[in-house]
């Protein structure tokens, strides 16, 4: 039996408290589009379109084109068969169909979050880790994760050093090059991690390096996982469920870094990772709560080895508790 839902949607703009820096540039705004699905009886779902085009998703312009082509009904089958080169778009009509089929609560009601320990918090690139750490330890982030490859590798291994000594026992710490490292620098990034994997003074664990080579070089990541002790995640290069599918068929059996807000359908996605049992580390795309707690159920049902998920990203934006009101009834 096919069920219609009347489709409604609205743009947002939600601005960083600092701009983003990665090795793929500044971003200032976060731009996206939220989604509600009334069904006959007047349940409602919420979906969450929030893409990044330059990590592998449509565009937003392309989102918001493909919302407007759409009639005012739509059917299952209508959000079923979204081509796979709209994974943002399959991920928030999918969310919200099953939200709306799962009664979730409201989207301004609190996100019910796991606790901040299971959760990696994001450090500013460059000095500013260094200032910025403290804060979130305190807040309960065990895990950490900063960005390399923006800087002068000198540079960035003198303030890496620093920062291991500075950072408390049992801490975890994740390096993400956001495919921005050459290959001889990859290697120096990953010769430095053994060193202090093998300083048994050291009471801090490198939990991996992400994404040290561009797309493009999967081979030479694929050779380097297997060369040295400290492990290597897949970022950029599985950021649609078929990326994924394809490194796996090529060979990948180290960790896949997913974001669900891009990666495509989450039935689809569900269906692969339980499949494979592959290791998986979630992360944000720097979603609103909606896209996040879709993107947290996956996260829950589908992290076999617990590591701590990549969603410490609420203190780059101003927690406005009204803004999802204001979206809805101002337009």
């Amino acid at each position: 039996m096919t069920n219609d839902y009347r489709f409604e949607f609205r743009s947002y703009q939600r601005r960083f408290l600092r701009s983003l820096t990665t090795n793929h540039g500044k971003w200032d705004i976060r731009e996206g589009i939220i989604l509600r699905l009334t069904d006959e009886s007047g349940k409602v779902g919420w979906g969450e379109i929030a893409p990044i085009s330059w990590f592998g998703s449509e565009t937003l312009e392309e989102a918001l084109d493909f919302c407007r082509q759409l009639p005012e009904e739509i059917t299952d089958e209508i959000i079923l068969s979204i081509p796979d080169e709209l994974p943002a778009c399959q991920f928030g009509f999918e969310s919200a169909w099953e939200w709306e089929s799962e009664l979730f609560s409201m989207p301004n009601a609190p996100c019910p979050m796991p606790h901040a320990q299971s959760f990696s918090a994001l450090l500013p690139s460059g000095k500013a880790a260094l200032n910025q750490w403290e804060t979130l330890w305190q807040q309960g982030y065990r895990t950490f994760k900063w960005k390399i490859g923006v800087d002068a590798i000198a540079d960035e291994l003198k303030i890496f050093e620093s920062l291991i000594h500075t950072l408390p026992a049992f801490t975890k710490l994740r390096l993400d090059a956001n495919g921005g490292l050459s290959y001889e620098e990859a290697n120096l990034w990953l010769r430095t991690c053994d060193n202090l994997k093998a300083n048994p003074e050291l009471p801090l664990e490198i939990e991996f390096i992400e994404q040290p080579l561009p797309v493009e070089q999967f081979q030479q990541m694929l050779e380097l996982s297997t060369s040295y002790e400290t492990a290597i995640a897949l970022d950029e290069s599985v950021a649609t469920l078929g990326q994924l599918a394809a490194c796996y068929q090529q060979g990948w059996r180290g960790i896949f870094v997913i974001k669900p807000g891009i990666a495509g359908s989450p039935s689809r996605l569900r269906k692969f990772c339980q499949q494979h049992q592959i290791d998986t580390v979630f992360s944000s795309v720097f979603e609103t709560a909606i896209a996040r707690l879709a993107a947290l159920k996956l996260a829950a049902e589908l992290s076999p080895n617990n590591r701590a998920i990549g969603f410490g990203i609420d203190h780059f934006f101003e927690q406005e508790e009204t803004w999802f009101q204001t979206l809805w009834n101002d337009l």
